[in-house]
């Protein structure tokens, strides 16, 4: 697949548990695109690395950044922050690198408040269904109630955000979701989903 002349900006978002982190793995399985590593305050999770999963860092110093206008956007999620390093999208967008971002809609927000000179694609991956998403939720958490319990109680804020974003995709196949996303990238269109069919399977989600 080729890339864009200059850098492009791909961001994805959705609630817990809806497998975002996956597509956007297989999306920088391809040649150009690299996903932005956030700095976060929160604790690696197992298998994760410092510098390739995420950035982590203190809040005292995450704090720090902030004050020196260090992120490009950042937010605080459930007790914890996450920011995205200006010098590193930056520089690899200059060089013609699609940067894709793994983050939630208050720092999609940022970004597209920005309005910065790139082209931008905004995605929203929903889950199949409620139990889907909490049984994936239990798998990655490793059955501890307490954070599943955080990240159902923020799921029906999140989900209210869809209508935000470009391209909102149900993530009931993973490769069939993939290919769709991928469309959506190489044809550079946006708002191409139908709103209708989203927002009855959101009442759906909400029930």
């Amino acid at each position: 697949m080729s890339s864009f002349k200059k850098g492009g900006i791909f961001i994805l978002s959705s609630p817990s548990g809806a497998g975002k982190t996956t597509l956007v793995k297989k999306i920088i399985s391809n040649k150009n695109f690299l996903v932005s590593i956030s700095h976060t305050t929160r604790s690696p999770r197992p298998n994760e690395k410092n510098g390739k999963d995420y950035f982590f860092t203190s809040k005292k110093n995450f704090k720090k950044l902030i004050k020196n206008k260090k992120f490009l956007e950042h937010a605080k999620v459930f007790d914890n922050y996450y920011g995205s390093s200006k010098d590193f999208v930056y520089k690899k967008l200059k060089k013609g690198n699609n940067i894709v971002f793994d983050i939630d809609w208050q720092g999609t927000r940022q970004i597209r408040n920005k309005n910065l000179q790139f082209n931008l694609l905004t995605i929203f991956i929903l889950p199949p269904s409620k139990k889907e998403l909490l049984n994936r939720l239990l798998k990655r958490e490793k059955k501890n109630m307490i954070t599943v319990q955080k990240r159902m109680k923020g799921f029906k804020k999140d989900l209210s955000r869809w209508i935000e974003y470009d391209l909102v995709v149900i993530n009931d196949d993973l490769n069939k979701c993939y290919k769709r996303i991928m469309l959506a990238i190489k044809n550079k269109k946006k708002r191409v989903f139908d709103k209708n069919i989203i927002r009855r399977h959101v009442k759906k989600l909400l029930r």
